[in-house]
């Protein structure tokens, strides 16, 4: 026997009410592929025995039960979820998001009833039946809708909150229906239509819906960042939204930075609106949603001022002296009093052969214990490390460098003496009692705590040269040495780059005052100073050459790149007197090392990371442990 279907639904959804899981049959079906879209479409021909409708569409998510054959033409279905928007003027597309076959159509091989096509604002058939299939007494009083709530949550009567439409003699302005006419629905999840006030929760947003408004909390927020490819380049940030239905990750592409980075703050809560919806990338993406966000020009965000009881950023913290009980590459939550805090240096990074920009801080807890935790990009340049504040970070990376350390990554969130119960106790730990305590690092095989802040794999340049596993494999060795200048090689130290903050190429003279950049493609009129500075560095063993970027080459030479580059142009004598002071002094190397291949002649490049002024009662105590290690063995 075929299941009965729910007369009067099309005409009732179509006319902006809302219905609870209404059964249809699907009478036709239509492949087709929408213009710069790479996914294909079903088109929909729906009945409900009464009418029929063809402005009707499957989502994507759902071809595959067209694909397998699990829903075929003339299949009975109930429809659990489903969006009707409004494109085109007055036109009404039936978007069917979640459903149930209740029969094949090669099971049914008829099409049920007798549907005539329905096209809004044409007389209703006073024949129809009732939602629950039952033949309709006479309706002698249409259907008024109630306007729409002013409140957030929505209205709050049984019909929907969309201001009516002209959908014809029975839609016209009267009195309501008897109660048994009508029993519409709210259905669960469905979204409001548009010109809804009220708030929509994160797990009912969709690509399909033209209009919905969010009310959701900051969970994280990340720094703004830079992209290039072959279409070009540009900022870009994300945030994580968060409600009591779930999560969703936000991005916004350079105006948008300008528009809202600075308003959007971890922990606040926003009403949201009118962001594009699409599928996520779940290679950039962690958050449990299949879907994500994109600020256009037309979206907005105002600040939420009601009291409402969001989620908030749950933490799970480890202790410090419980990280060798963790898995190297594993995410954490961590949280300490920043001890101490290194200057800013750079690394070059292995894929893009860039500089990025680092800072090292220390963080203690009352376990007795301190880690190194690696900061990059703005969060590194902006950090302030002064009156050592309480840092938690929320999904740094665990590594076993140094015995153990962590680093933060894109996705992380840092908050900086955060508005939590662990960062007060912290905090009146470590002013009473913590400032003045004796804290253990985590130290690795290759030897311990250094001078100058820098920690572990101590190396003097002799064992460099004779060990020939340096460099050899995959990923660059890393070391610390103590080294002085001996030589320093002033010939190209220096090149002039192009001006913007992303790039780093250098620049084509023009000859004309202008200078070009093949990277960006452009030409410009100014440029900024750039070094590469070759140093000879020895100490008790031998000596080693090293490559020196631009923050650690103004540090050896002491001075910034822009004012060695007027120098060079302008005085070449106190030029060359900068170079001479510079000589003979000591540092803490932090060095990188890997075999590089040119001309198919293979040899070791060393390159400093970073370069510290030497802490002399810090390294007496290094030497005097490593004098008593020597002792006892």
């Amino acid at each position: 026997m075929a299941p009965d279907l729910t007369s009067g639904a099309i005409e009732a959804i179509v006319g902006g009410n809302t219905f609870d899981r209404p059964v249809l049959q699907i009478i036709s079906s239509k492949k087709i592929t929408a213009a710069g879209s790479s996914a294909d479409r079903y088109r929909l021909l729906l009945s409900d025995g009464l009418h029929s409708y063809s402005h009707a569409m499957l989502a994507t998510q759902l071809n595959n039960l067209m694909e397998s054959g699990e829903m075929d033409n003339l299949a009975v279905v109930q429809v659990d979820k489903y969006l009707c928007n409004t494109i085109q003027g007055d036109r009404r597309v039936l978007i069917l998001l979640d459903l149930n076959v209740i029969a094949k159509g090669s099971d049914v091989g008829v099409r049920l009833g007798n549907p005539q096509q329905f096209k809004p604002g044409e007389v209703r058939n006073e024949n129809a039946a009732q939602p629950n299939g039952q033949p309709v007494a006479q309706v002698q009083s249409p259907v008024k809708k109630e306007q729409p709530s002013n409140t957030s949550n929505g209205p709050t009567s049984a019909y929907n909150s969309r201001p009516p439409q002209n959908t014809g003699s029975n839609f016209r302005q009267g009195n309501n229906p008897p109660a048994s006419n009508y029993s519409i629905k709210a259905a669960p999840g469905t979204p409001g239509t548009p010109g809804s006030t009220r708030v929509h929760s994160i797990a009912s947003l969709t690509p399909y819906q033209n209009r919905w408004r969010i009310r959701a909390r900051v969970t994280q927020k990340s720094g703004i960042r830079t992209w290039s490819n072959s279409r070009g380049e540009g900022r870009l940030f994300s945030v994580n939204f968060l409600d009591e239905s779930g999560e969703i990750r936000a991005t916004g592409f350079n105006e948008a930075i300008d528009k809202y980075y600075d308003m959007l703050e971890v922990n606040k809560v926003y009403f949201v609106s009118r962001g594009t919806l699409k599928t996520a990338n779940k290679q950039y993406s962690n958050v449990n949603n299949d879907y994500e966000m994109t600020f256009n020009n037309d979206t907005t965000v105002e600040v939420c001022t009601d009291d409402v009881d969001l989620p908030t950023v749950k933490f799970e913290f480890t202790k410090i002296n419980e990280l060798e009980s963790k898995a190297p590459g594993n995410n954490i939550d961590l949280i300490g009093v920043v001890r101490s805090c290194g200057d800013v240096g750079t690394v070059i990074g292995k894929a893009s052969q860039k500089e990025i920009t680092k800072r090292e801080v220390q963080l203690c807890d009352q376990s007795g214990m301190v880690v190194n935790l690696t900061l990059w990009g703005n969060e590194a340049q902006t950090f302030d490390g002064s009156g050592c504040p309480v840092l938690a970070v929320k999904g740094a990376k665990l590594s076993d460098y140094g015995g153990r350390s962590a680093s933060v990554l894109a996705s992380s969130q840092m908050l900086i003496n955060p508005d939590i119960k662990e960062a007060h106790i912290l905090r009146g730990w470590y002013d009473r009692d913590g400032q003045s305590s004796e804290f253990q690092t985590y130290r690795s095989e290759g030897g311990g705590a250094g001078g100058g802040g820098s920690s572990t794999n101590w190396k003097c340049f002799s064992e460099i040269k004779a060990d020939n596993s340096i460099g050899q494999g995959d990923k660059a060795d890393y070391f610390t040495s103590k080294g002085t200048v001996i030589f320093l090689r002033k010939e190209n130290s220096m090149y002039k780059a192009c001006p913007k903050e992303a790039c780093n190429k250098k620049l084509i003279d023009q000859g004309n005052g202008m200078f070009r950049c093949e990277k960006c493609n452009h030409e410009v009129p100014n440029f900024k100073w750039r070094m590469i500075l070759s140093a000879n560095l020895a100490d008790f063993s031998d000596n080693q050459w090293v490559t020196c970027f631009q923050e650690s080459a103004e540090l050896i030479l002491g001075k910034p790149a822009d004012e060695l580059g007027d120098l060079k142009d302008t005085n070449e004598a106190a030029y060359d007197q900068a170079f001479q002071d510079a000589m003979f002094k000591s540092y803490i190397f932090r060095l990188r090392a890997k075999i590089e291949t040119y001309n198919d002649e293979s040899r070791l490049k060393t390159v400093c990371v970073n370069a510290t002024p030497v802490d002399w009662a810090e390294q007496s105590r290094r030497l005097i442990e490593e004098i008593e290690k020597l002792q006892a063995s």
